[in-house]
C-alpha cells in the first residue's frame, strides 16, 4: 500500500538526510567537497559494531561511541590533510583528490583489520517490535531511525540558529577572513565543522548498519554517490536542501522498488534528480555557491 511505501521511504530518506547533512555543512563553512565522507560513515558502523558485538553495549551508547570516534576521524582529517592544503592555498580539485585518497586508506584499512565479508549487529540490539496504525506497520526500528535523525537534524538547526558557537560557523562560512577579523578562531571553526559533519556520517553510517543488518568495508561508496546527489538536488551549502534532497531520494528509491521492481531503484531516483535539476539546476534552495576569501 502507498501509506506504507511512504512511511518506508521517510526512514530511509532520513538516513539519506542525516548523511548529506554532515556533507553539505563540510562544503558551506570549509568550502570543500570531501570525498572521504562516505569512508566515515562506514567507520561508524564498525565502531557501533565493535561496540555492541566486542564491547556488549547497548544500541544507544554504541550510537554515541560511533558519534565521537567518527568524528575524531573527521578532525584527524581535517588536522593532516584539508588544513595543509588550505596553508598552501591549494584550488579547489586537489582537497577532493587528497580526501578520495584518505577514502581508499580507511577502506582498505577496514578490509585489512575486519575482513570483506559482511558483519552484522547483534540481534539483541535491535528491536523486533512491530506497531500497527491503521493499514500501516511500522517497526520500533523504523521509529527508532527517524526519531534518532530527527533529533540530530534538529539539534544541530537550532545550534546553528541560537547559539554563539553557530553564528561563528555561519560567519565563517560566509567570510572566513572577515570572521578572523571579527575574533573569531576560524581554525577552531574548521575543526568543530570537521568533528561535527563526520559524526552525523558516522552516525548514518549505524542507522543504516540497523537498517540493511550489514557491515562492510565498501558500503559507504554507494553511499557518498547518495550523499552527492541529494546536497546538489537541494543546492550546495545549503542545511534545507540537504534534509528536503535526502528525503526526496528515500521515497524516490522505496517507491520505485515497490511499483517498478528493485534492478530500477537507482535508474528511477536519479532520473527524477536529473529532471528536477534540469528546471532548477542550482537545486532547490541553491543560489550558487559564492565564498568570500
Amino acid at each position: 500500500m502507498l501509506e506504507q511505501q511512504l512511511v518506508n521511504g521517510l526512514s530511509l530518506g532520513c538516513v539519506y538526510a542525516l548523511f548529506a547533512l554532515g556533507f553539505t555543512l563540510v562544503f558551506g563553512v570549509l568550502g570543500v567537497v570531501n570525498l572521504s565522507h562516505g569512508a566515515v560513515f562506514m567507520v561508524g558502523a564498525y565502531a557501533a559494531e565493535r561496540a555492541t558485538a566486542g564491547l556488549g553495549w547497548g544500541i544507544g551508547g554504541a550510537i554515541l561511541f560511533a558519534l565521537v570516534f567518527s568524528g575524531v576521524i573527521g578532525v584527524l582529517i581535517d588536522v593532516l590533510v584539508l588544513r595543509r592544503l588550505r596553508a598552501r592555498q591549494a584550488p579547489h580539485l586537489i582537497p577532493m583528490v587528497a580526501t578520495i585518497g584518505v577514502a581508499i586508506v580507511l577502506n582498505s584499512a577496514a578490509q585489512g583489520i575486519f575482513g570483506a565479508e559482511n558483519r552484522r549487529l547483534p540481534e539483541e540490539v535491535i528491536s523486533h517490535t512491530v506497531y500497527t496504525f491503521g493499514n500501516v506497520q511500522v517497526t520500533a526500528l523504523e521509529l527508532g531511525i527517524m526519531l534518532a535523525s530527527a533529533l540530530l537534524m534538529v539539534a544541530l538547526l537550532m545550534a546553528l540558529r541560537g547559539t554563539q558557537i553557530g553564528r561563528g560557523l555561519r560567519a565563517v562560512a560566509e567570510s572566513p577572513r572577515a570572521a578572523y577579523l571579527v575574533g573569531i578562531d576560524v581554525e577552531k571553526m574548521f575543526y568543530l565543522t570537521s568533528f561535527i559533519a563526520a559524526g552525523l556520517g558516522g552516525v548514518a553510517g549505524v542507522l543504516i548498519a540497523l537498517y540493511s543488518n550489514a557491515v562492510f568495508p565498501l558500503m559507504g561508496q554507494s553511499m557518498l554517490h547518495k550523499g552527492i546527489a541529494v546536497i546538489i538536488l537541494g543546492g550546495m551549502g545549503d542545511i534545507r536542501g540537504a534534509m528536503l534532497g535526502g528525503l526526496f531520494l528515500g521515497f524516490a528509491e522505496v517507491l520505485a522498488v515497490a511499483y517498478i521492481g528493485s534492478t530500477s531503484r537507482d535508474a528511477v531516483a536519479f532520473g527524477l534528480l536529473f529532471l528536477v535539476l534540469l528546471m532548477r539546476p542550482t537545486g532547490l534552495f541553491g543560489r550558487g555557491f559564492e565564498r568570500k576569501v
